[in-house]
């Protein structure tokens, strides 16, 4: 291992097990500095920089996620049942939605602020050294592993950022649980623009030894894993579309009955029953969890930003749908939650997105529509965005809604108009970009209208700045 050179002006820190901490030293500045904010795949940097930090992924148990839409809640209700059972978990997802910090949890905790100094700088006396410098995101993911093995975790659940075969988080050698979410298409100037290609990208996280699970998937999907499975010797096992059984409010699986889901969207029974599969493979592993515990794990489960209803008078929802299956995910709840009834819709996207599909899903059930600029590099600017809807509304007769969208110089005034336009007695749904959550619940809570149990992650620390740009790059979504 190379030496690695102390910068001056730092000072001990009990905290950080001898490294020494820069007196301006700032963890979420560090990690999200420009100097390697670019994305580039590839597994040489992050294993060698898991080599210099002892391989902490390989002090824990791994359950290993990928897949298109549903990655975050099926990572979430896994974590909550393994809580439950008393196991410590750590959980890792991306990208964070209201700040920096709320990636990385264990038992259901954000990292404190001295954690994540003391695993940042961990990781930056290794990376400092390295001749070709990680990445931002193989910064977090390495901050989050090394945290998790300070913290002792017994299991920790990754999801993906980009793919799988070459995402960071695919270090992982020996992962005991592989679960696969829904394929669908994304991110094709990447992976490919079959689904074929893309199920080929997504199940490179496949590998012996592991239990495989899998939400039901497209048929061009299927042999894909099949065949992997076949390649790596490992058991692979499909949800049961035909059991699963009534809403989120009263949902059923196998022998689960009459489960009171918190989380709300349509396609969420569907991400429940992938985790209950997910824990019976553990189950088969011998890993001890009682139906009891997986019940109650199900229903404590909370998640921001997927078809979360945030304020009331009117009834504001926010839903991270980022591409044509989110949205079609989001009219699908919103036809079973109010049926009948049409929405404001505050929209704002990632330009390399299908938003064109995205905007065909929800003209119809659009009673205007408000266009906002998510806090990204890539983002599609508002102006573009009503540009393109009045276009695809021209093509549907009498389509009032895409006539002409409101186009808002910011997430705060694109809330507060659609508010205004909805009425107390109408329904707002801000979707398009999970990077634009946290923003509109920042603007909700500074409108003093925002739920009080509306955020559901831990309160946000006064120390440790976040950006104001919701991460860039990092865990493409």
């Amino acid at each position: 291992m190379e030496e690695v050179v102390t910068p001056p002006h730092e000072t001990e820190n009990p905290l950080n097990g001898g490294l020494k901490r820069p007196a301006s030293f700032d963890p979420v500045i560090y990690i999200n500095s420009p100097d390697w904010r670019n994305s580039r795949m590839g597994m040489d940097r992050i294993t060698e920089l898991m080599h210099r930090l002892g391989d902490p992924q390989d002090y824990m148990h791994i359950i290993h996620v990928a897949g298109t839409n549903g990655k975050g809640s099926t990572c979430a209700f896994i974590a909550s049942v393994l809580q439950e059972a008393g196991i410590r978990t750590g959980l890792f997802t991306s990208p964070y939605i209201i700040r920096f910090a709320d990636r990385i949890h264990v038992d259901g905790h954000e990292i404190s602020d001295d954690d994540l100094m003391r695993a940042t700088l961990e990781v930056r006396a290794q990376a400092e050294a390295m001749e070709d410098h990680p990445t931002e995101f193989e910064l977090m993911c390495a901050v989050a592993l090394v945290h998790f093995r300070n913290m002792k975790c017994e299991y920790a659940i990754l999801e993906t950022g980009l793919g799988g075969l070459l995402d960071a988080t695919n270090v992982v050698a020996h992962p005991q649980l592989c679960v696969m979410t829904p394929i669908s298409f994304d991110h094709m100037a990447i992976l490919g623009n079959s689904l074929h290609a893309i199920a080929w990208q997504k199940a490179g996280i496949i590998k012996p030894g592991a239990e495989v699970v899998s939400s039901p998937q497209d048929e061009e999907v299927i042999p894909v894993f099949k065949q992997q499975c076949r390649k790596t010797g490992c058991s692979l096992t499909f949800v049961d579309n035909d059991a699963i059984e009534g809403t989120p409010s009263d949902f059923s699986y196998k022998q689960f009955k009459h489960i009171k889901l918190r989380l709300l969207g349509s396609y969420q029974p569907e991400n429940a029953a992938t985790a209950i599969e997910a824990i019976e493979a553990l189950r088969r592993e011998g890993v001890k969890i009682t139906d009891e515990q997986v019940q109650r794990g199900l229903e404590k489960t909370q998640w921001i930003g997927r078809f979360q209803i945030v304020a009331h008078n009117p009834t504001t929802i926010v839903d991270g749908g980022h591409n044509p299956q989110g949205a079609h995910a989001l009219v699908q709840s919103l036809k079973q939650m109010f049926p009948g009834q049409k929405a404001v819709f505050c929209m704002g996207v990632l330009s390399d997105k299908d938003y064109i599909k995205m905007i065909d899903e929800v003209i119809p059930y659009a009673s205007r529509f408000v266009c906002i600029t998510p806090p990204n590099p890539r983002a599609l600017e508002a102006e573009d965005l009503a540009k393109v809807i009045h276009n695809e509304g021209e093509d549907l007769v009498g389509c009032e809604a895409a006539e002409n969208p409101v186009v808002a110089d910011s997430i705060y005034e694109g809330i507060e108009r659609a508010r205004g336009i909805a009425g107390r007695d109408g329904l707002v749904v801000a979707f398009g970009s999970l990077y634009s959550i946290g923003e509109v619940m920042d603007a909700l809570s500074k409108q003093f209208v925002l739920d009080r149990d509306a955020e559901v992650s831990d309160s946000p620390r006064s120390d440790i700045a976040t950006p104001a740009v919701n991460n860039s790059d990092n865990g493409i979504q």
